[in-house]
């Protein structure tokens, strides 16, 4: 049975309900990697991991433990990147499945506006998390998991 494994420090609330309901109702173990505990319901199959607090120390742990097959849920593209390379699943909380296809695309473009902003330009910040980002998470979990039953 693959694992979910959760970037928690930035997933949306709405996300985190949505992947704990998914894994009790499919008894997928998922496990939510942040630097401070989660809030989480009591759960068999629903776990939170702090790590220690340091620059990208969930990332690191997550990345030291996920394998092939299991999914990361996460919006951090090197982390996605990371997690790649160990042939796990990654999809973003918008329910974007990202791959070796895209995701060195999705790296660059990120650094590209990193620089921008870096250079002082005003590139504005990521949408709002919204009903149909919900709603397309939601749907793109569940076929994911769909496959794996």
């Amino acid at each position: 049975m693959p694992t979910l494994w959760v970037d928690a420090d930035a997933c949306p609330r709405a996300a985190r309900d949505i992947i704990v309901r998914a894994a009790e109702r499919t008894a997928t173990p998922a496990c939510f990697v942040a630097n401070h505990q989660i809030p989480l319901p009591p759960s068999r199959w629903v776990k939170s991991l702090a790590v220690a607090s340091g620059f990208d120390a969930a990332d690191d742990e997550i990345v030291e433990r996920i394998q092939s097959g299991d999914l990361l849920i996460t919006s951090d593209l090197p982390l996605a990147m990371a997690a790649i390379e160990r042939e796990a699943k990654v999809m973003t909380t918008r329910g974007e499945m990202l791959d070796p296809s895209n995701i060195k695309a999705r790296v660059q473009m990120r650094d590209f506006m990193e620089t921008l902003r870096a250079s002082g330009e005003h590139t504005g910040g990521p949408k709002g998390y919204s009903d149909g980002d919900r709603r397309e998470f939601a749907n793109a979990l569940d076929r994911w998991l769909a496959k794996r039953a």
